[in-house]
């Protein structure tokens, strides 16, 4: 049942939390493409679209909170199945591209809808954001009664070509369609929140990627290495003022940050300074802008008043972005919990499917929008704060030890 804004804010700080990834879990459960119940890319606060368009990379979240409301009770696990079960139908029979799916598809066909002129064929980055969530969901379900679900995964997983997508070099591509081939030229190199792209193809089973690729592709961007301080706080990677706060969430849905290293970075540390580098620069404001403060803290990638568009404080115009700050919690609870009780606090900042996806109050706008890869990691983060239960269950599957393992990483979890 949808709670409202004002029954939500007397609320202890667990019960709230559970309260808005209930709410949040929604876009998921009740706004899912009708065919395929994949999620939508977006809803709006007055409507479900009429369409069968499924983000691929979006789905991978909201199969991680499916996850979520098994566990918290929300909905049965034999509804869960069912559901998930109708997903990988659909899965199982969409167009891909040497094992990989596009960034979207029909629910109805599995046909690719491009997403760009030339961005018409596989998209290994939203991919991988998919078979994230399918691992967890392996993981998870493992009575005897589910071994078609793990199967089925499992098959998707390991036709995954990752290898074909280096095109013999030492880097991975994001893009390649048969009609435009590798024409978007596209290399995956980091900081940024691809991490969890070269996990997963380095743990293949088959098609896998050396270490090398890693080293000498992802290691090598030009904002990869920092070493500066902004604001007072030492950022270990990433662009100036750290970038877009989905780089600390994304990867980390499933990858535990907690003591999570290698030669580069202490994962932890890094997502941390990310994240303060944003709360300080909402607080300092040096742009002047309405509403931003200790209290009212966000900046990511998100819908604005002209579109859409990659916040960053380096690339900010005034717009906060819910998910931003709540996703954060794992990081920097005290002040995620400060944001989101100021955010109920707001005007059309909360609805049915929770929080909408971002506001600007300089420009007098609120967003009508709500984005599947904004509202996924909110529950899947936020879950991960109270219970660790994704970071477990996807730090457990075989493969990404492996791939942790290929790549030069050492965590003591699980």
């Amino acid at each position: 049942m949808s709670r409202t804004a004002a029954s939500l804010a007397h609320l202890s700080d667990d019960k709230l939390l559970e309260g808005v990834q209930r709410q949040t879990f929604t876009f998921f459960w009740d706004g899912a493409e009708k065919a395929s119940l994949l999620a939508r890319d977006r809803c709006t606060t007055k409507s479900v679209p009429d369409n069968d368009l499924v983000a691929v990379g979006g789905s991978g979240f909201g199969i991680m909170a499916l996850i979520v409301a098994v566990e918290r009770g929300w909905v049965s696990r034999q509804a869960a199945a069912a559901r998930l079960t109708r997903m990988l139908d659909l899965l199982a029979r969409a167009t891909c591209y040497h094992g990989a799916l596009p960034h979207f598809l029909h629910g109805k066909t599995g046909q690719t809808i491009p997403f760009g002129r030339k961005d018409d064929g596989g998209d290994l980055v939203e991919t991988s954001f998919l078979m994230m969530g399918l691992l967890t969901a392996r993981q998870y379900f493992d009575r005897a009664g589910e071994s078609a679900i793990r199967g089925c995964i499992t098959q998707l997983w390991e036709e995954v070509e990752w290898d074909w997508y280096t095109q013999g070099s030492d880097v991975l591509s994001w893009h390649w369609s048969p009609n435009n081939g590798f024409a978007m030229n596209h290399a995956i190199r980091g900081w940024n929140e691809t991490l969890i792209t070269y996990v997963l193809a380095a743990g293949a089973p088959r098609h896998g990627i050396a270490a090398n690729v890693y080293d000498r592709g992802f290691c090598t961007g030009p904002d990869y290495r920092s070493g500066k301080t902004f604001y007072g706080v030492s950022l270990p990677l990433g662009p100036d003022l750290g970038g877009p706060l989905f780089f600390a969430h994304y990867s980390f849905c499933g990858l535990d940050p907690h003591d999570l290293k290698d030669r580069h970075a202490n994962y932890w540390q890094q997502n941390v300074a990310q994240v303060n580098i944003n709360l300080a620069h909402c607080i300092a404001n040096p742009g002047g802008f309405k509403g931003y403060g200790a209290n009212c803290w966000g900046i990511t990638a998100s819908d604005d008043a002209d579109g859409y568009d990659a916040h960053a404080p380096g690339h900010d115009n005034g717009t906060i972005s819910p998910t931003a700050a709540l996703s954060s919690i794992p990081y920097a609870p005290e002040a995620a919990m400060r944001a989101l009780r100021h955010f109920l606090k707001k005007k059309k900042v909360w609805g049915r499917f929770g929080f909408v996806d971002a506001f600007n109050e300089s420009r007098g706008w609120t967003a009508d929008t709500y984005l599947a890869i904004d509202q996924g990691p909110i529950v899947v983060m936020i879950e991960n704060y109270r219970s660790g239960l994704l970071w477990k269950l996807f730090m457990a599957v075989p493969e990404v030890q492996r791939g942790l393992r290929k790549l030069g990483f050492t965590s003591p979890r699980p």
